[in-house]
């Protein structure tokens, strides 16, 4: 259903409450009401902020204007609502759902197929703010309260306040899917917002195991003396092994500025540790003597020469100078192109894409549709600049001619 001026989504106000899913009677009227559903609105919330495994704690569904809050804690098997999720026939209409996608995929073993993001979807139409409570507030004039954004979810009883949070995450966006969808047509983008979506459902869930050599991300982490790089790496495994065992978030046991403040100092006392800015009494009875423990066990190891090797965001560590230059070139060319036409340059060609193309150096048409990723649409808008870019790469390569810089490398 399209929603335009004269037929506005009811008032948040006027809902009627959702309906809570917490055992399987629940479950299977849920599943009997979208058997005769063509859209299912999707939303999950987690726990990142309150344990150290993150869990999805809670699943909105909304599907013929009713909403529901599934409760995965209690017990329910959710293999029925895996199947909605994987049926080709619904289609599932996230916000933003890249998230929603990973966790579901870890959590339940859920697949995906004919998904829709409406957050990609009004990027994709320009939008340079294309959060849910601007977007339904431009749209339709409705103000969410986000004040809920980082409750704790994992808790049960669910406060009042959440359920109406809860709820109206998936409560619009079937109609504001209903707006996107003529609109992305009329400006001939909804192939744009097909390929992106199609990406989100093939996501792998990551491995979030722990690495004792990510501290090397803290800010400020690369400017260290080395006797403070062994430090913080002790501290930091000290950290995750505290959380671990108390299922609490590493920053809520030891946050960066103290843990920081501790690898300035290295405290060898209780005083001298109590004395360290942010590390609370509280924290000095806990786990202070495994704290010193830790630094002292740096001081003996010694200095730490070499940072670890860590894949860049870009993932061209293993890239050569050449491979780096024409990687450059393809992103300056996907940055015009995006910029001509208004929208993210993740959404003109992904990062992974353009490493292919990098990697396999495609010269004519027929090579790029063979790298992996690439749409037809990409191809047939700017197709030929792509692989001019090659061309010429790969001439002033065998002229030997490349304005290649010297590149600091990390140590």
């Amino acid at each position: 259903m399209t929603h335009g001026s004269n037929d506005r989504p009811r008032d948040p106000a006027d809902l009627p409450p959702p309906t809570l899913v917490q055992d399987a009677a629940g479950l299977r009227a849920l599943l009997h009401d979208l058997d005769r559903a063509r859209d299912v609105a999707v939303d999950t919330e987690g726990d990142s902020l309150y344990s150290y495994r993150e869990r999805v704690c809670l699943i909105q569904v909304t599907a013929n204007e009713r909403d529901w809050l599934v409760d995965p804690l209690s017990g329910l098997d959710l293999s029925g609502l895996g199947a909605v999720m994987a049926d080709p026939a619904k289609r599932k209409v996230f916000h933003d759902g890249e998230y929603d996608v990973l966790t579901l995929k870890r959590d339940h073993g859920f697949l995906f197929q004919n998904l829709f993001d409406t957050r990609v979807a009004a990027a994709t139409l320009g939008s340079k703010t294309p959060g849910l409570a601007t977007v339904l507030q431009e749209r339709f004039g409705i103000a969410l309260d986000k004040s809920m954004q980082r409750s704790n979810w994992g808790q049960r009883p669910l406060s009042d306040k959440q359920i109406r949070y809860a709820r109206l995450d998936t409560h619009f966006l079937i109609p504001l899917m209903g707006e996107q969808i003529p609109e992305l047509e009329r400006t001939d983008r909804h192939v744009i917002v097909a390929s992106e979506c199609r990406r989100l459902e093939m996501l792998m869930a990551p491995d979030h195991g722990f690495d004792p050599d990510d501290w090397v991300r803290l800010k400020g982490a690369r400017a260290l003396p080395p006797i403070d790089r062994q430090v913080l790496r002790e501290l930091f495994s000290l950290r995750d092994e505290i959380a671990r065992a108390e299922n609490e978030p590493p920053f809520r046991v030891l946050n960066n500025e103290t843990l920081l403040a501790l690898v300035f100092t290295k405290p060898r006392t209780r005083p001298g540790l109590q004395a360290v800015p942010g590390f609370s009494p509280r924290q000095a009875r806990k786990f202070g003597d495994d704290v010193l423990a830790a630094i002292a066990r740096a001081l003996e190891l010694g200095p730490l020469t070499r940072f670890p090797r860590q894949e860049s965001r870009e993932g061209t560590d293993d890239f050569d100078e050449e491979q780096i230059e024409l990687h450059e070139r393809l992103k300056q060319l996907r940055k015009v192109v995006a910029e001509a036409a208004g929208i993210d340059s993740a959404y003109v060609l992904n990062r992974h894409v353009l490493l292919r193309i990098a990697l396999e150096r495609p010269t004519n048409l027929a090579a790029l549709a063979q790298v992996e990723g690439v749409h037809a649409w990409q191809i047939e808008r700017f197709g030929a600049r792509l692989v001019d870019v090659v061309a010429r790469f790969e001439d002033e390569r065998r002229r030997g001619v490349l304005p290649i810089p010297a590149r600091r490398r990390r140590p």
